[in-house]
């Protein structure tokens, strides 16, 4: 799922309130740390992460790309060290869903 220009503003300011939960450290990309972003993908369907500064191996995009292929979510945003993801939750019972707009042409359920 690609994201619109305009679903990814809105991404952008709801990722505003949230807090950091992610921490990248000088592990790296661990299979906890993929096992904790899927899990918190589901839960909140948008999360925010950082790279620590011991962490000599990845900048944010990178990290943020190579999380994101992992967990099959989406690359919102990248400003410095931190990044947020996106994926749409599975779980039907979910109440809070994050519903996206629309964009002209695009007739992807949100």
């Amino acid at each position: 799922m690609d994201l619109t220009s305009k679903q990814r503003a809105q991404l952008r300011a709801l990722a505003n309130g949230i807090d950091t939960i992610l921490l990248i450290g000088k592990d790296g990309l661990t299979d906890n740390l993929i096992r904790q972003t899927n899990d918190a993908l589901e839960a909140r369907e948008l999360i925010k992460g950082r790279v620590l500064d011991n962490n000599l191996t990845y900048d944010a995009r990178s990290a943020a790309e190579e999380l994101a292929a992992a967990a099959r979510a989406e690359v919102v945003q990248v400003i410095g060290t931190r990044f947020v993801l996106y994926r749409q939750s599975h779980r039907k019972d979910k109440k809070d869903r994050i519903v996206l707009v629309k964009s002209a042409g695009n007739q992807e359920k949100g």
